[in-house]
């Protein structure tokens, strides 16, 4: 029997993903969204069932359907949560839900320090991280704790990435010459594939596991991330490595200016990118090579032509040329 998938929140970039991967399996796959983002998407694929609705208003066109599990790509509340599980309750309530929450839920990355499921979650209702964090507790409180399954990623790139941040670097690195290098060489980087990630949460739902996971690619450095985007796309790019300090005095906001670069000595996001996947590994998280999303999310990216009006707020050409001309000139001296 085809499992009954419902993926809330599919036209985006995770949803997206994990409905290519559910046809590929062969379920049988309900798409609740507002219709706002790319509503064409999957129109040629009529066994996919399109139910529309706003979870922060009406999401009434789930009551009569019956699920086996739930993938919720689009959960970013406590209020959205508890308004979804009374809805499924009344025909779905043996569902397994699977939650993708982020690493942002926990309270402090401390500079140096790793960190595993079991560091403290944020408090208050504040922003992305505490909204996340009270999205969980929602969910915990208003479905079985044996039917849900939270899931923490790092940041998610690959094909379709609407950011840019990782995007930024495959990109920068093709079109070669001297590229501002963040940090130090050494500097930890994490991800996970959003391919990867797909296919791994549809079997935590199809399995029925349940926990709290971070879904953490094995950790790289910056400096291996530059070399094989160099690799990878054949550029002839040389790397200028600049201090966290020149930077911020610089004007580059960290994570945005320079994606996925944090300064390592900040007390509050120093560590954010040392979470533990091993629970994840555990529970059959795997990985693709770090080429091959290089690869594949460079070759997406040059073929998408409204690219630019997705990225987020990166440096400039002119500003990244006036950092290294400092550089240069810290050098003669």
């Amino acid at each position: 029997m085809s499992m009954r998938i419902l993926v809330l929140g599919g036209t985006g970039f995770l949803g997206r993903h994990v409905i290519q991967e559910a046809l590929a399996r062969g379920y049988c796959t309900t798409i609740l969204d507002r219709g706002a983002c790319e509503p064409t998407l999957f129109a040629s694929h009529p066994e996919i069932e399109r139910l529309r609705g706003d979870r922060n208003t009406d999401i009434s066109a789930l009551a009569e359907h019956v699920f086996d599990g739930v993938v919720d790509t689009s959960g970013y509340n406590a209020a959205q949560m508890k308004r979804t599980a009374a809805v499924l309750r009344r025909a779905s309530s043996g569902a397994h839900w699977v939650y993708i929450s982020s690493i942002s839920a926990y309270a402090s990355f401390p500079s140096g320090r790793d960190y595993d499921e079991s560091a403290p979650s944020q408090q208050g209702e504040v922003g992305y991280g505490a909204n996340k964090a009270r999205a969980e507790d929602a969910l915990m409180s208003s479905w079985p704790l044996t039917q849900q399954t939270v899931v923490r990623p790092a940041l998610i790139v690959g094909p379709h990435d609407p950011t840019g941040r990782f995007t930024y670097w495959p990109l920068r690195v093709a079109r070669g010459g001297e590229v501002l290098a963040p940090g130090e060489p050494s500097s930890r980087m994490q991800y996970i594939d959003v391919r990867d990630l797909a296919a791994w949460v549809l079997s935590l739902c199809e399995l029925r596991h349940c926990g709290i996971f971070n879904a953490v690619a094995p950790t790289v450095s910056m400096e291996q991330l530059l070399k094989e985007c160099r690799r990878v796309t054949g550029s002839t790019a040389h790397f200028h490595w600049c201090d966290d300090r020149i930077l911020l005095d610089a004007g580059v906001q960290p994570w945005i200016g320079l994606p996925l670069w944090l300064p390592g000595a900040d007390p509050d996001f120093g560590g954010f990118q040392r979470a533990s996947n091993a629970r994840a590994v555990g529970a059959g998280l795997r990985f693709r090579p770090l080429s091959e999303t290089i690869r594949e999310t460079y070759e997406w990216a040059r073929a998408e032509q409204d690219l630019p009006r997705k990225q987020v707020s990166v440096i400039n050409a002119e500003h990244e040329a006036k950092i290294l001309a400092l550089l240069r000139s810290a050098s003669t001296l």
